[in-house]
């Protein structure tokens, strides 16, 4: 230890008493408490939502406001397969399980349907007064090549034909028929059937000799959140009784899912067994190992007073500056207690080293240590702040306010509650001098060929690693999903024809009819596309909102009908000829009365499409939304738009995964940042050299890591990246205290023995998780706090004096 006493460095703390320094501690645990209560209060929740992690990827205003119209209308919505091996039973279990919903889950679920017969009647009823101006492509081009005469005769086919729709209302308005293609060209296509109002089909099967199987479609959605635990428990709760009540009247049937709600629902469980088993694991393995080498009860509960007060500060504090605490980082922040458990470990090694002093002394005499190492700390978690994802800005308080509460916990607690007598440690500090002593005299090769093959090796190991290295950020790593949830979710969305995929195109101009026209030339491109294979499917306004001119058009086209040719048809088509003249007044009365947006979203014809159009802005003009599905070359289909001004893919998938390769290799740049100037903040307390050794072990163990992720075959992703941060936040405290102690390194080497396994054991669990971004997180620490206690020893090299090399 430094020559100048700790008590001069930190007067005001030796001054006080260790029983004033325990009610300031208690003070502090209070206010802690009362303000944890508050925020409880004021609407403090857990958050689960994996969107709210995610980064604000589009500074785009509108933009953005498709995004989130998009997220709103797809996010709580979900679909589920009834199967059977009789067509007739799918459909009426399918029946009895929207019945059951209906009833019984009014609170839960709304929108439950099937094939919504109640859409094709409001369509009717809006589109019919604007019939003159709706023409199908191919009555378009027949009445183009004044080809009326065949329409005439298609439409006295249809007159005559059984299973025609024809009746003497329609033909009065409509004597072509006309208007009923044009109505059912506005339906999807798509491969399912209607019977008794229900969507069914046969199920997809790869073995051609199986036994036919029938799927038939239910749609809900949620009225809360799919990502709120309640929500989630209550909507699964309602689905499972309905499933039961069908299943008691349908024996034979079977049940498939796809929507949000079951994946955000195996994500909750799985971070709450994860939580629960990382968290209590850890928790023994910390408690098994403070018995293991203090053997008393004293050090023992000073650890769990430690560990509390430190779970105490990062959970308030992270609820005070976000307002709620997202799951993902209680995850990550079991990763705490193999952290703050080491200021219990530094301390109990002193006393074990120094048995002669109290707790007070002990306590000050680690003091500046202890306070270098929680500046690094937090500089290191500072960094992971600065990351785009909000949940890993919820990691860096949360890990960061721990700590803080552990070091309160030493400085103010310790002096009172830690005084107890200490069993006879020296077999412990006797492993840690034998430890030692070979990693200085053993592990070092002593003759020059020797240390020329370690260094050789060395630099091949790097370069063969790196050079082995490869990145990837794709953002879905985020979640992991259940084989049986994906598997349920592919085959509907191959039922459902491809589903609706995260990208989309915005379709945008200054006026309405500007986006209208857009959208008509889009549509070409769009069937192109698909008969390319590039798309599965693709849902567009472009039929529910011709444009003005192509209204016009329509409108002209049909003169030939109700201004040229009326007389004829009525007569070829035996009609009475005292319907000419009110025909001939409708049609002219309908001119320039065009569809308009807003009307067409007002109407109950329009309303569940609404949220396909936006309207204009102070910041942005008008634009439309179409849904995309079964995107098979995504940079391909993307390449089809960008010469056009007026369309854009949107991504979010895609741009938030450049977002994290861009704040990958931001990261990475910040931690050569702070390792500069974690040299320039040492240099004022050791000197330029010594500084830059301190800083060098948790550097070279950095590269090391990466070297090894590389021969792993592990790609780099920004969390490896940012467990980089922490593995030098964690591993440069080693080094400190290696450099603080200088010849007195018993207790030191014991200590970062101990704080080494605690660690390991934390951020070894979290290598184990299910979740690939917490996996990748926990494995880099692992490695990289490995090589840091491997390489921290090397340091008493320098630290020594020459007679005890």
């Amino acid at each position: 230890m430094s020559a100048k006493s700790p008590l001069a460095v930190f007067s005001v703390l030796a001054t006080l008493s260790p029983s004033k320094k325990l009610l300031v501690w208690l003070a502090l645990v209070f206010f802690t408490l009362t303000l944890g209560f508050l925020q409880w209060q004021s609407g403090a929740k857990i958050q689960t939502d994996i969107l709210a992690m995610l980064p604000k990827v589009s500074e785009q205003p509108l933009e953005q406001r498709a995004i989130a119209q998009v997220e709103q209308q797809l996010a709580n919505r979900l679909y589920i397969g009834v199967i059977s091996a009789d067509k007739n039973q799918a459909v009426s279990a399918a029946s009895a399980l929207m019945q059951q919903l209906k009833s019984n889950s009014s609170a839960v679920f709304t929108g439950i349907s099937s094939a919504d017969i109640s859409q094709a009647e409001a369509l009717n009823d809006f589109y019919f007064p604007y019939r003159f101006n709706l023409l199908t492509d191919k009555q378009q081009q027949q009445l183009t090549q004044n080809q009326w005469p065949q329409l005439t005769q298609a439409s006295l086919q249809k007159l005559y034909s059984a299973f025609g729709y024809a009746n003497s209302a329609l033909i009065s308005h409509d004597p072509l028929l006309l208007y009923p293609d044009n109505l059912l060209a506005l339906a999807p296509k798509q491969a399912l059937s209607v019977e008794n109002a229900v969507l069914v089909t046969r199920l997809p099967s790869n073995d051609a000799k199986a036994t036919p199987r029938y799927v038939a479609i239910v749609m809900a959605k949620g009225l809360q959140s799919v990502f709120s635990p309640n929500a989630q428990q209550s909507q699964l709760s309602a689905l499972n009784t309905a499933q039961r009540a069908v299943s008691a009247e349908f024996a034979a049937v079977d049940f498939i899912h796809a929507g949000a709600l079951f994946h955000a629902a195996a994500a909750t469980d799985n971070a709450k067994k994860e939580v629960s088993s990382i968290g209590l694991i850890s928790l023994i393995g910390v408690i098994a190992l403070v018995w293991f080498a203090f053997r008393s009860i004293m050090p023992l509960m000073i650890a769990v007073i430690t560990l509390s007060c430190s779970l105490l500060f990062a959970v308030v504090l992270t609820l005070v500056v976000f307002g709620e605490l997202h799951l993902l980082t209680l995850v990550f922040g079991t990763s705490l207690i193999g952290i703050a458990i080491d200021y219990c470990f530094h301390f109990y090694c002193e006393r074990l080293n120094h048995p002669q002093q109290d707790a007070n002394r002990t306590s000050l005499a680690i003091l500046p240590a202890i306070s270098l190492a929680l500046v690094t700390s937090i500089i290191a978690y500072g960094s992971l702040g600065l990351a785009p994802f909000p949940g890993m800005q919820q990691v860096a308080i949360f890990c960061a306010a721990g700590l803080i509460g552990a070091y309160l916990t030493l400085v103010f607690a310790y002096p009172k509650l830690a005084g107890a007598t200490l069993n006879d440690g020296r077999h412990l500090l006797e492993l840690a001098d034998t430890y030692q002593g070979f990693m200085l005299k053993r592990a070092m090769p002593s003759s020059r060929l020797s240390r020329v093959i370690l260094l050789l090796s060395t630099v091949a190991f790097i370069g063969v690693g790196l050079s082995q290295l490869k990145s990837n950020d794709d953002i879905r790593q985020l979640q992991h999903t259940p084989a049986a949830i994906q598997q349920q979710e592919d085959t509907l969305r191959t039922v459902l024809s491809g589903g609706t995929d995260n990208q989309f195109l915005l379709v945008s101009g200054q006026t309405e009819e500007q986006v209208k026209q857009a959208l008509e030339r889009l549509e070409p491109i769009l069937e192109t596309a698909q008969q390319q294979q590039l798309l599965g499917n693709h849902f567009s306004l472009s039929k529910f909102l011709p444009s003005e001119k192509t209204q016009a058009r329509n409108y002209q086209l049909q003169q030939q009908i109700y201004q040229q040719h009326l007389v004829e048809i009525l007569d070829h088509l035996g009609i009475e000829d005292s319907i000419k003249q009110p025909l001939a007044d409708e049609f002219t009365a309908a001119k320039n009365r065009y569809i308009h947006v807003e009307d067409f979203l007002q109407s109950a014809a329009g309303q569940q499409l609404s949220s396909m159009w936006l309207m204009p802005q102070q910041d942005s003009g008008y634009a439309s939304i179409v849904l995309l599905g079964g995107i098979k070359q995504l940079d391909t289909l993307s390449a089809l738009f960008s010469d056009n001004p007026n369309v854009d893919l949107v991504d979010k998938v895609g741009d938030i995964s450049k977002v994290m390769g861009h704040y990958r290799q931001l990261t990475l740049a910040l931690l050569v940042i702070a390792l500069i100037t974690a040299v320039s903040i040492f240099t004022f307390r050791f000197g330029v050299k010594l500084a830059s050794i301190v800083v060098s072990v948790p550097a070279f163990a950095a590269i090391l890591t990466l070297s090894t992720l590389g021969l792993m075959h592990a790609p780099l992703t920004l969390f490896h990246a940012l467990a980089l941060i922490l593995v030098f936040g964690i591993g440069i405290d080693y080094s400190l205290f290696f450099a603080e102690a200088n010849q007195k390194t018993r207790g030191v080497m014991m200590a970062v023995l101990m704080s080494a396994i605690s660690t390991l054991l934390a951020f070894g669990l979290l290598a184990f998780s299910q979740t690939p971004a917490i996996s990748a997180f926990g494995l880099t620490l692992l490695i990289g706090i490995s090589f840091t206690f491997l390489l921290s020893p090397f340091i008493q090299i320098f630290t020594r004096k020459p007679s005890q090399c």
